[in-house]
């Protein structure tokens, strides 16, 4: 890592944020790579692991999502997945190269019979040595509480867009719900993952508000997913223009800039992306993918074509350290794990 100074603010002003939005393409990648080699090995990328854990049926109506009840679409219904079922999927995604096996349920909010698996579930992956994250709707403060207490590292509640374009998304839930959340997750010590979606016809202002948000947190999210719309059938976002590759690109870069230290991720959307759009990303700031050829409902690239590609472009995947696992999960895993790549800053 370089010793560039890291500038961590959380009092950025719109016009600022717009106006990194504004800067010459190659100057904005040549700034959000600078602070991105100052926080972080710019050869490293950090591998999660995503399961839908409940699926379909979802009482929101977020224009992007398949899985709501209120959208005519494919997928189908699933009730909430075994325990050992899970156990066995987070042990293969760690043994693929995953550090964080995440968790989704198709919920505005958990319900009282299944909730107690969902925390047997999160105390059994962080016996693997993983890094636990699960996104359920909204929580109140026992909930959150006993998540905290069953280990859990990273909750998901993304914002999803900017604040003025939120109710042409979603009108089942404001967006001050989401940040009332957030808000009572971070109280209780557990790290967030908060990020939102491009491409769903929003303005570049939009973006730019989007991420000041997000910056301006008490603290920034340990984790920013980064989002290209998947248009799913069925859903009022289905025929959403695509999005130019440059400013997706361009919202990673100002994320990296805005929040030095956070973990940028590349999420849903990266099957529909080449690979030299995925190198502009890493070199703008992203050192997180989900991996798996499937995202909840939705395809993603491959794992063979993962690795491929950073092996091409000399990067390595971030990997399980001996301090992650516990003795028995260490000698279930092999052995001793190598520990030549180190643990990411802010990871």
């Amino acid at each position: 890592m370089d010793t560039l100074a890291l500038d961590i603010r959380h009092d950025w002003t719109l016009e600022e944020v717009q106006g990194l939005f504004a800067l010459p393409f190659m100057e904005l990648l040549y700034r959000a790579h600078g602070v991105h080699r100052a926080a972080f090995d710019p050869n490293e990328i950090q591998f999660s692991s995503l399961m839908s854990i409940k699926t379909g049926s979802c009482p929101e109506d977020c224009g992007y999502c398949p899985q709501s009840a209120h959208h005519q679409t494919e997928v189908q219904k699933e009730k909430l997945a075994e325990v050992d079922r899970v156990m066995a999927e987070a042990r293969q995604a760690r043994d693929r190269g995953a550090t964080r096996f995440c968790m989704g349920a198709a919920w505005r909010s958990p319900n009282s019979k299944d909730f107690p698996l969902v925390l047997e579930m999160v105390r059994g992956v962080r016996t693997l040595g993983m890094e636990c994250c699960v996104t359920l709707g909204s929580l109140d403060e026992g909930q959150v509480a006993e998540l905290k207490a069953a280990g859990l590292s990273y909750y998901n509640h993304n914002l999803d867009t900017s604040p003025e374009h939120y109710e042409k998304i979603i009108t089942t839930r404001k967006f001050q719900d989401r940040l009332d959340t957030l808000s009572m997750v971070r109280d209780a010590g557990i790290k967030i993952c908060c990020g939102g979606i491009m491409g769903m016809g929003e303005a570049e202002r939009d973006r730019a508000r989007l991420l000041q948000e997000l910056a301006n947190m008490p603290s920034h999210p340990e984790s920013v997913p980064i989002n290209l719309l998947v248009r799913a059938k069925g859903t009022p976002l289905e025929n959403a223009e695509t999005l130019d590759p440059f400013d997706f690109v361009r919202s990673v870069a100002v994320a990296r800039i805005l929040m030095p230290r956070s973990l940028v991720r590349l999420s849903a959307g990266r099957q529909g992306m080449d690979d030299a759009t995925q190198a502009l990303c890493f070199f703008a700031g992203a050192n997180s993918v989900f991996f798996g050829d499937k995202l909840l409902t939705c395809a993603n690239a491959t794992t063979d074509h993962d690795l491929d590609l950073l092996a091409r472009l000399d990067m390595r995947p971030q990997e399980l350290t001996p301090q992650d696992l516990t003795p028995e999960e260490t000698r279930a895993h092999g052995g001793p794990v190598p520990q030549d790549v180190g643990r990411a800053v802010g990871a």
